[in-house]
């Protein structure tokens, strides 16, 4: 499905957030303000708990502390619906490794829609895998599967845009080739970057460092 882009003001409020495993907290006392149209950088050394912070953000995770509030056009959204409205990429997000290509792009925009101009062509093209568009995913290397991770979060219509460790499992030209995602496909979204490399998030408007809310208590 293709439309015209709408207007998609989301915002999403954290007062006081903290997550906690048994009974060490992981965070404390987040109390920031995520707005539409602007990108973010979450860092931290690995196992910080940037990924813990995002799952959370994405409403997979609750918090064990605070509030979280999201808002789409200026009226609330339950945590339950926020899957609808985003789009995400992560090393621990799997794919279907008995689909081909392009029963993947065909499954994944089932459930979301196609930027507008796109559609799984365009998709394929962009990747440059048209002579992989038949081949199972089981057979594709590590870098091809980020790639096409990355493409799906990219290319969906979804005003939020969460990304984790995106350059992973990229070389050199895989690096310069998300970064050409950004340019093309982060515009007018809220987006949301966890990394420990600074070329993944250089062009962040603004940074959270988990380091800063590791309070004990």
């Amino acid at each position: 499905m293709n439309h015209e882009p709408l207007t998609m003001n989301y915002t999403i409020s954290l007062q006081n957030i903290g997550r906690r495993f048994n009974r060490d907290w992981i965070f404390r006392g987040i109390n920031h303000t995520f707005t539409d149209n602007k990108t973010y950088a979450i860092l931290g050394p690995n196992g910080s708990g940037k990924s813990t912070l995002l799952q959370v953000l994405n409403g997979s995770l609750a918090p064990s502390a605070g509030k979280l509030e999201y808002f789409y056009n200026e009226a609330p959204v339950e945590v339950s619906e926020v899957y609808q409205h985003l789009s995400l990429a992560a090393p621990y997000l799997e794919l279907i490794e008995e689909f081909t290509l392009s029963e993947v792009i065909d499954f994944h925009f089932k459930f979301k829609n196609y930027k507008y101009g796109l559609g799984k062509d365009e998709v394929i093209a962009l990747l440059a895998m048209e002579n992989n568009k038949n081949k199972m995913i089981r057979y594709f290397s590590s870098g091809m599967k980020q790639r096409l991770k990355l493409a799906l979060a990219f290319c969906s219509d979804t005003p939020m845009l969460m990304l984790d460790e995106p350059t992973s499992n990229l070389d050199t030209q895989g690096v310069d080739w998300y970064l050409s995602l950004v340019q093309k496909f982060a515009a007018n979204r809220l987006t949301i970057i966890c990394s420990n490399q600074e070329h993944e998030y250089s062009f962040c408007d603004e940074r959270l460092s988990i380091s800063d809310y590791k309070q004990k208590g």
